[in-house]
């Protein structure tokens, strides 16, 4: 029997008080790896929030300087360990260590700490303003302990002890309680262990962090609901999401979900016209990048019909056939691909092509690329949207441009959309009525370019309309606009200034944040 890992509680690694164990599988050989992971019982979540409750209190009275300067310190031990936390994701994911994990998640992940650590310091994000007449003055400050839920696609820049939401909490000034994912415990821990070190060297409260690696569904929806948690985060599958939302909602809790997205990517007839060949490299590439199993995956293609329209997609389906089927998350993950794609058939797509049964090792699908007409979508929409998280993309195909805005009216709400034209403004006439619908439907409208990267920039759009998450104003990714999502707005009326906390007081506390001063926004103090 493995020995089982310890939990991260109250600034101890200690036993967990369990009902249960897990282990985590290698995906690219479906071999069970050798370390077991406590399933939590409720005590475990009650004591991580008490502690967590009692760090809230002591994080508030530490200036923002010492938060930031906590951020930086695990920046560093990350990349202290980067090797052993690669090689550990590495197996835990199935993704390669180059260029994905070390060239390109690991580098994105110590970004977005600094980055947090810059916003906390300067402090702009708390959106200070300043009547100086009445002395009415308001700013967003820290909401309370947030839960943060990681998913299974992105081990650092999305994990629940590394992440984007994480860093974002902690920018707040808010601790946070990880629920490990499920299909990288190990990598989780090892960043909690860079985490633990990074505080005892900065000496934040110990609970600013701490960790716990699965619970009951009733335990996860009581956790969320828990009148000492101050919000939620929470990347997933749309099924759990909605459960935790429920919980939530019920009780008047924040909870930041992101659920599914298709991101429809529209080519228009001059487009093919122009660059066909290139458009399917580009395609191809993007959907089967990560086995698909990136949340701005292209999984919805919307054409008008013609000659160029089947040369695409014979093209790219005989690309589909030729690449091997890469390695999925998890059995879970497979399983429920199989199960979308079927959803799709039964409500009347064709397979163009797939790349066959699958011999190797692991959980793995088939590259899977279906059509379906316009008019076929419209009576069945919901059921064509269904997503299929993996290597999978649906080509829904129009007679004309009215039926082609009647499918993007069903649409759901999506992260991306994204709209390929002639470069020389053939597909103008196109274009306008078409961006017009796409743009209620999605959180970032792209041009002539795949949806699959996110930029961390502070005008990024990681978000957008329900389902794709449940509150189009705010994004996952980009600082300083993600962390207004753990604040509260904090008004203060006639209050002494020696009273007011610093950002608000007369003198800018920082000479750098930005305040909205009687109309005007100024880093200056106030007169």
């Amino acid at each position: 029997m493995p020995e089982l890992q310890p939990i991260y509680v109250a600034g101890q690694w200690r036993a967990a008080d369990s009902t249960g164990t897990f282990q985590a599988a290698n995906p690219a050989t479906g071999e069970t790896l050798p370390d077991a992971f406590p399933i939590s019982a409720w005590p475990d979540c009650d004591a991580a929030l008490t502690a967590a409750s009692a760090a809230f209190a002591e994080l508030q009275l530490l200036p923002p300087a010492r938060i930031a300067e906590f951020l930086r310190a695990f920046a560093t031990k990350i990349e202290g360990q980067a090797e052993v936390l690669c090689a550990t994701a590495n197996r835990e994911t199935g993704y390669p260590l180059k260029p994905r994990l070390a060239e390109a998640e690991l580098p994105r992940t110590v970004n977005q700490l600094r980055q947090a650590a810059d916003a906390a310091e300067e402090g702009s994000w708390q959106n200070v303003v300043i009547d100086s007449k009445q002395n009415i003055r308001s700013h967003l400050t820290a909401l309370g302990p947030v839960v943060v839920f990681g998913p299974n696609n992105f081990p650092f820049a999305f994990g629940s002890a590394s992440g984007g939401d994480f860093a974002a909490a902690i920018a707040a000034g808010c601790p946070v309680v990880a629920k490990a994912n499920t299909s990288h415990p190990a990598t989780t821990k090892l960043f909690m262990e860079a985490a633990a070190a990074a505080l005892a060297e900065t000496k934040l409260p110990t609970a600013t962090v701490q960790l716990i690696y699965r619970t009951s569904h009733a335990d996860g929806e009581r956790l969320v609901a828990d009148p000492r948690v101050g919000a939620v985060a929470y990347t997933g599958s749309r099924n759990a999401g909605l459960k935790l939302k429920a919980a939530a909602d019920a009780v008047g809790k924040p909870i930041y979900v992101e659920l599914s997205s298709v991101n429809p990517v529209v080519f228009l007839p001059g487009a093919l016209a122009e660059r066909s060949e290139k458009l399917v490299d580009e395609f191809v590439g993007s959907c089967l990048m990560g086995t698909g199993q990136f949340c701005t995956n292209p999984g919805l293609l919307v054409f008008l019909k013609g000659d160029a329209t089947d040369a695409f997609l014979s093209a790219a389906g005989k690309k589909f056939a030729a690449a091997p089927a890469g390695a999925l998350l998890s059995s879970g993950v497979a399983d429920s691909l199989r199960r979308g794609v079927e959803v799709l058939q039964q409500a009347g797509a064709t397979v163009v092509a797939d790349s066959g049964a699958v011999t190797q090792p692991g959980f793995r699908c088939p590259n899977t690329l279906l059509r379906v007409s316009a008019s076929q979508f419209v009576k069945n929409s919901h059921a064509l949207q269904t997503e299929c998280f993996g290597n999978e993309s649906l080509a829904v195909v129009a007679d004309d441009l009215p039926q082609l805005l009647a499918v993007l009216d069903q649409l759901e709400g999506n992260l991306t959309g994204c709209i390929y034209s002639d470069t020389t403004g053939k597909d103008d006439a196109h274009y306008a009525p078409i961006a017009a619908k796409l743009r209620l439907r999605v959180g970032r409208l792209l041009n002539d370019k795949m949806p699959t990267g996110v930029a961390v920039t502070a005008a990024m759009n990681h978000g957008g309309p329900f389902p794709a998450t449940g509150h189009p104003a705010f994004t996952a990714v980009g600082i300083p606009a993600a962390i207004k999502r753990f604040g509260m707005l904090a008004c203060y009326d006639n209050v002494r200034e020696p009273r007011l906390p610093a950002a608000l007081q007369n003198k800018n506390p920082t000479g750098k944040m930005w305040r909205s001063v009687d109309g005007a926004w100024s880093q200056g103090d106030v007169a």
